[in-house]
């Protein structure tokens, strides 16, 4: 228990201090977290409505990969994305590997399908009348599509939480991309495993909570959004 009693007052001290390793590990987690999420939405919203409202050969196939997708494990994910960021790999040249860059195209990686399996299961969710009754009144596809997402907000809503906790808790992909190096690469998860492996366990889990802090306000600020437009007016 001192242990924890020391990690918490280690936590303290990271966020109140202005410690400058401290705050530059802490913001880019989040810088990280929120662009790969951010991606993964603006890829996998139009994917995952197109694979619940367009019928083509393979469409079942293809929702069952986004299912799949969901639990990929991370490490396996970073493993591809090395191969194709590494010197003798197809994207080799762009020298992306170990940088922010990277973490950011291997955690938008797992989150993706996550988010495409979780959409397109919310449009399918929808009334099919619903299409008809934009179609019948004359609205050009681009709307009936915002309109479509509109009747499904509150699940994409739980899209984007499912994919920022994926993301940011993520520490396999993350360490193999980015090397986890100090002022450079260096997120919380990875700085909690190297603490952890020094013996420094208070800092390892001041990092923890830090993390547990970061995801519980970023997912507060969504589940507000949600609840807020579930109550009826």
């Amino acid at each position: 228990m001192d242990v924890l009693f020391d990690g918490l007052a280690e936590a303290v001290g990271l966020l109140w201090s202005g410690d400058e390793e401290s705050w530059s590990i802490i913001l880019l987690t989040l810088r990280v977290s929120l662009t790969a999420t951010a991606i993964a939405l603006l890829v996998g919203v139009p994917l995952g409505a197109a694979l619940a409202l367009v019928r083509f050969p393979g469409r079942r196939i293809a929702l069952a990969a986004a299912n799949t997708g969901m639990g990929m494990p991370p490490v396996v994910i970073g493993l591809f994305v090395t191969v194709l960021l590494w010197r003798s790999g197809p994207l080799g040249g762009m020298e992306l590997l170990y940088t922010p860059a990277a973490m950011v195209i291997a955690q938008g990686a797992i989150a993706t399908p996550i988010v495409v399996a979780l959409v397109a299961a919310a449009v399918q969710q929808v009334d099919p009348d619903f299409r008809v009754q934009m179609q019948a009144l004359g609205a050009t596809p681009v709307r009936a599509f915002a309109a479509l997402l509109g009747e499904a907000r509150l699940p994409l809503l739980a899209a984007a939480m499912a994919g920022f906790g994926a993301v940011v808790s993520e520490v396999g992909a993350a360490q193999m991309v980015g090397g986890n190096l100090a002022g450079q690469t260096r997120v919380l998860t990875t700085a909690a495993v190297l603490a952890t492996s020094r013996g420094q366990f208070s800092l390892a889990i001041a990092f923890g909570l830090v993390l547990l802090v970061i995801a519980f306000g970023v997912n507060l600020a969504l589940t507000m959004a949600q609840q807020r437009r579930a109550v009826p007016r």
